[in-house]
């Protein structure tokens, strides 16, 4: 069972996400917030397993309760909604921890398989979404960024899994990673788990965000 606490300042939004929810025997809406700073403590209080944040709410907004609730330190993980053309709040939410982002259409098979994957710990953006965003979100890193060399993490890591944090930070899937280096996705799995422990990374996207601001993967980066 998935717990689930939905924050959005429209009650209609609230009321269809949590008649969607309850609908499935997996999940199970145990609160719901209409502002940040109701989601902030309503997380400490109920410990959910994934908080579907909305961005746009009045007083504290999505990305500062976003903001605390991964800087408390908890088990609960924040899966963003948002609309794709506002850069600003993608970056920001990253920045902020979310562990990933659903588009507010998003079909509702793709927002149950988001919140299994966020409760699970995996990123949760499709790969050719992850790679726009990742695109935009370099628009915004400084030019003047972090010595990759200077780093002590990057230098805890093999030859191998800085090659897998590279893929990683181009967006690519398991199965893509698996293929360019002729090994199992199993295999690449241990690589990818090995290289968020070295790094300090709750998931893939903040370990998208490390491999940015370092420098070692760059704008329009993608398979191939």
């Amino acid at each position: 069972m998935t717990t689930v606490l939905v924050v959005d300042d429209q009650p209609l939004q609230r009321y269809g996400f949590r008649v969607l929810l309850d609908s499935i025997p997996e999940t199970e809406v145990v609160g719901e917030a209409a502002h940040g700073a109701e989601a902030v403590r309503k997380t400490a209080e109920l410990r959910p397993d994934v908080v579907l944040m909305d961005v746009r709410m009045p007083g504290m907004d999505g990305i500062e309760a976003t903001r605390r609730i991964t800087a408390a330190g908890g088990r609960s993980r924040v899966l963003v909604l948002t609309t794709f053309d506002l850069d600003e709040y993608v970056h920001a939410a990253l920045r902020a921890g979310a562990s990933g982002f659903l588009l507010k259409d998003a079909r509702p098979e793709e927002l149950l398989a988001g919140i299994r994957a966020v409760a699970a710990g995996d990123a949760v953006i499709a790969p050719a979404l992850t790679r726009r965003i990742l695109d935009r979100y370099a628009q915004h890193v400084p030019v003047g960024r972090s010595d990759a060399s200077e780093d002590p993490r990057l230098g805890s890591l093999t030859d191998r899994e800085r090659e897998i944090l590279v893929a990683i930070g181009k967006g690519w899937t398991n199965g893509e990673i698996a293929a360019r280096f002729v090994v199992s996705e199993s295999t690449v799995k241990t690589h990818v788990g090995r290289v968020l422990a070295k790094i300090g990374a709750r998931d893939r996207i903040q370990a998208v965000i490390f491999a940015y601001d370092l420098g070692i993967v760059g704008p329009g980066a993608g398979a191939g």
